[in-house]
């Protein structure tokens, strides 16, 4: 008996390891990670491309009162992006929009852990 818990145990270890960033689950990314300055309504777009331990974009540069779109797409793994400083978290394959109203660098980071790297996935959003 107790050996059928540990290899339960060690199973439901191994799920729970393989939904981080290291699942290697592969999604279809359709947009450009280019920032682009025509995004619907006049907003700036931007599309950060999310692989294991690395988003395409490190640094963002945006203009203080400028509109900004920022969409998450995972290319490989389970991504989420927390922008510190302005209380926004993108989702995968999801698009927030915001008023950059504070001037200064913000962090950026992957807000689902993910395993070993996970750390190494930050980013600076600079608004001038």
């Amino acid at each position: 008996m107790k050996k059928w818990t540990i290899l339960g145990a060690v199973l439901l270890a191994a799920m729970v390891i393989s939904t981080g960033c290291g699942g290697n689950k592969k999604e279809e990314a359709s947009a450009s990670p280019e920032a682009s300055s025509a995004a619907a309504g006049g907003a700036k777009a931007i599309t950060i491309e999310a692989t294991n331990f690395k988003f395409d974009q490190q640094e963002i540069k945006v203009k203080k009162g400028e509109e900004v779109s920022i969409t998450l797409k995972n290319t490989q793994g389970n991504h989420a992006i927390n922008i510190e400083g302005y209380d926004k978290e993108i989702k995968a394959n999801k698009t927030v929009t915001f008023v950059a109203d504070k001037t200064g660098e913000f962090k950026f980071i992957c807000s689902i852990f993910c395993g070993k790297g996970h750390e190494e996935m930050i980013g600076k959003l600079i608004v001038e």
